[in-house]
């Protein structure tokens, strides 16, 4: 997985102080946003992954919670990204609602594509684009971009839409 061009995308045109990695599991891409300079935090709703991460990542801070119900005040990182685990979701909208209210700047959700491929989770367990735009209008109100990666999608939606220039 190439960690450096995902942490790359979803820094992209942001000044970004501090990141949320919501399903960090071993904590892969905290560590590729702490080398970015940013203060993290991980959420995971296994505390043996958590214990993990914390071991590899001192310089992060890990704990127990899920996409659904962050245990952060209202826009609490400039950055919230969740990475391969918004369809593992067992209440998607609750997830990107939970996900925009600690963002203070952007959001961002790293997915596999909606075909079949040799690897990742099957087809009926990815989430239909269809479907995405549906939650992504009903709380967001607006769309997000999607980047397609080599094998991957990247989902981006920033808080305040960008302004144009003169």
């Amino acid at each position: 997985m190439q960690v450096e061009q995902v942490v790359e995308r979803c820094l992209e045109g942001l000044s970004a102080a501090s990141a949320l990695d919501v399903g960090t599991g071993t904590g892969l891409f905290a560590e590729g946003f702490v080398k970015r300079g940013c203060r993290v935090e991980g959420v995971d709703a296994n505390p043996d992954m958590i214990a993990h991460a914390q071991r590899l990542i001192p310089e992060a801070r890990f704990v127990v919670g899920t996409a659904e119900t962050l245990p952060y005040p209202d826009a609490s990182f400039d950055l919230v990204f969740l990475g391969l685990v918004f369809h593992e979701t067992d209440d998607a909208k609750g997830a990107l609602r939970e996900a925009l209210r600690v963002a203070r700047k952007r959001i961002a959700i790293l997915e596999w594509p909606y075909r079949e491929q040799e690897f990742g989770p099957p087809l009926p367990h990815r989430v239909d684009p269809e479907r995405l735009a549906e939650l992504f209008a009903a709380v967001a109100g607006r769309q997000p971009r999607v980047m397609s990666l080599a094998n991957l999608d990247l989902i981006v939606l920033d808080k305040e839409p960008a302004a144009t220039g003169d």
